[in-house]
């Protein structure tokens, strides 16, 4: 009966896609590819079909790229039904509807929830309002900020150092901008890399003419009378005088809309199984809704079946294609989401890339390299195991540590191909921030075992 209903799906079957960007663009492809002859909607609240981010705080704007003509290429034709600048507001998962801003109801045989993160806000919304305040999230954001920043502003100032906010304010800096960022941790990069890397990150930030301001906070965004931001005030109490904010504080996972519809969904994201099935607030795994992407929280088993929320590129691609397979085809078949996380980041003339989970990390060794020449490797290991390493302007070694990983390598590492310079004979403490404190910009959130524990992670900065 199973496969009948399998087989009856791929002819004459119903599937939305809630998410019309990377994800749900992928899973419409590989429905596709696999033979899935039924009918297909994309939802999205955007009124653009599916574009890339990454472009968006690097070449964007820098002005080498177009923020309107980053559409990301379609691999083949998809036969779509496209419902764009509508958002989903709801979902019936006894009736099998998903309902929409426009008061209209989509059914569906089989659901595919990919909807991603937005930018955080900033929390005060007079201040938020301000002319010159942006976030940096959507083609739209980058389009603004970019006319802005054309414009030369006297002073950029950037809440948050993660990945985004550093590359905001490497941008900057190559368009001769003066740019202050301020940082609650320590250092930048230290929710996703660790103290010990950050500490390379700032000395990068400063020598290339950052004003960088660490453990402090933002108290307040201050307006001219005609309503344009002029200062920020901090914790320390100092005031910096700017013409342009940018608000760089991490994301937030659109699950909202799925309130009351009996998904085990909450502010860190949708839990599913390792096969992309949504689990309901009990923890019972359901068998018509998929999740993949950003807001998706996974178990996965090289990571003691953590749950995982990754904000990849790489790995929205690959657990939609799961998600995707997986929604068509009879449980003998299915295959589980095993991707191994890799990020990449370009920022002050460094390329930086990582591989597995490094904030599971409770050490780091310099393998390769040096931390001084800002040319290295470095390998975090968690219970006596390579959980993940991170290269600066060093990819070519990441491709063997991926199989490390994989293979659960005994960490320290002891091979005769490590640099032995002084810095890399021993681990060290990787000194990541106390996770119960935020940090801005982690692109892997570990998440606890239990797909209904409801205790949240992020606390919003003031």
């Amino acid at each position: 009966m199973v496969a009948d209903y399998v087989d009856w799906l791929r002819r004459e079957g119903r599937i939305v896609i809630v998410g019309a960007s990377l994800a749900g663009l992928r899973a419409a492809e590989t429905l596709r590819a696999e033979g899935f002859a039924g009918e297909l909607t994309l939802i999205g609240d955007e009124p653009y079909e599916p574009y890339d981010r990454p472009p968006l705080s690097k070449g964007v704007l820098l002005g080498k790229a177009s923020p309107h003509h980053t559409e990301l290429p379609h691999r083949r034709e998809i036969d779509a039904k496209w419902r764009l600048g509508v958002a989903a507001t709801g979902l019936d998962l006894t009736a099998k509807r998903v309902r929409l801003a426009d008061g209209d109801e989509v059914a569906y045989d089989r659901l595919l929830i990919a909807t991603g993160v937005r930018a955080r806000p900033w929390p005060k919304e007079t201040e938020a309002r301000l002319d010159g305040v942006f976030l940096l999230r959507t083609r739209d954001d980058a389009a603004g900020l970019y006319q802005r920043l054309k414009a030369g502003p006297r002073r950029v100032f950037i809440i948050g150092a993660g990945f985004a906010g550093s590359e905001v304010a490497s941008a900057c800096r190559e368009m001769g901008l003066q740019v202050t960022v301020a940082e609650r941790a320590g250092a930048p990069l230290v929710g996703a890399l660790g103290g010990v890397v950050g500490a390379v990150a700032a000395d990068l930030q400063t020598e290339n003419g950052v004003d960088l301001r660490t453990r402090v906070t933002v108290t307040a965004l201050e307006g001219d009378p005609v309503g344009r931001v002029r200062a920020v005030h901090l914790s320390d109490e100092s005031v910096v005088e700017a013409d342009v904010v940018v608000v760089s504080l991490g994301s937030q996972r659109n699950t909202e809309w799925l309130t009351g519809s009996g998904l085990g969904a909450g502010p860190r994201g949708i839990a599913c199984d390792a096969g992309c099935r949504a689990f309901d607030f009990r923890g019972i795994v359901t068998d018509d809704v998929f999740v993949a992407g950003d807001v998706a929280r996974s178990p996965h088993a090289l990571f003691g079946y953590q749950f995982l929320s990754l904000e990849h590129w790489g790995n929205a691609v690959a657990q939609a294609e799961i998600a995707a397979h997986n929604m068509i085809s009879p449980s003998s078949e299915r295959r589980p989401h095993l991707w191994v996380p890799a990020f990449w980041s370009s920022m002050f003339g460094v390329n930086i890339k990582s591989v597995g989970v490094p904030p599971m990390g409770e050490e780091l060794m310099i393998t390769q390299g040096s931390l001084a020449e800002r040319r290295f490797v470095g390998v975090y290991g968690f219970q006596g195991r390579v959980i993940a390493a991170v290269s600066f302007d060093s990819t070519r070694w990441l491709e063997f540590y991926q199989r490390e990983i994989e293979r659960g390598a005994p960490f320290p590492v002891e091979y005769l191909t490590v640099d032995r310079r002084p810095e890399g004979r021993k681990p060290v403490p990787a000194d990541f921030p106390d996770p119960s404190l935020p940090t801005h910009g982690p692109t892997v959130t570990l998440s606890g075992y239990s797909p209904t524990e409801r205790q949240l992670v992020f606390t919003p900065a003031h």
